[in-house]
């Protein structure tokens, strides 16, 4: 039964995928089904469903999933499952991903995640800024 699901939920995401690249007008229309399967694919007990979840939320900007990022990127015990998460966060932009993002370089237990959120604020800043010229040294920044 879960591997009938998760065929399912993987399916959709690459028919998904595969619209969003061939045809230019798809990508302004992302229907509530897709949505609520990659939602699902983020609660899935399946790490790579979950991860690949993760990445399709970020590409297609979800700002619908950003609570379950969250729950991912504070509770999740695997590192690269947070990873995806904060990184998807990140290219959702909203101003309460963006604060979990800069959180995580403070609070997460990881190095290696604490670097890579770092690595994600700081090229925040530098887009919103729109200046080549900020070099931010972001853990200080978020250490304050």
């Amino acid at each position: 039964m879960k591997t009938t699901i998760t065929t399912i939920i993987l399916s959709l995401l690459l028919i998904a995928a595969s619209n969003a690249l061939t045809n230019p007008k798809a990508t302004t229309e992302i229907r509530d089904n897709t949505i609520e399967s990659l939602i699902i694919g983020l609660n899935s007990e399946n790490l790579g469903l979950r991860s690949s979840s993760a990445y399709m939320v970020g590409e297609l900007q979800l700002s619908e999933a950003v609570i379950p990022l969250l729950r991912i990127l504070h509770n999740e015990e695997n590192e690269e499952l947070r990873i995806a998460a904060a990184l998807a966060l990140y290219k959702i932009g909203s101003p309460i991903a963006i604060n979990a993002v800069k959180q995580a370089i403070r609070f997460d237990d990881s190095k290696r995640v604490s670097k890579l959120c770092a690595n994600f604020y700081s090229d925040y800043l530098k887009n919103k800024f729109n200046d080549e010229e900020i070099n931010v040294d972001v853990s200080k920044t978020a250490l304050k």
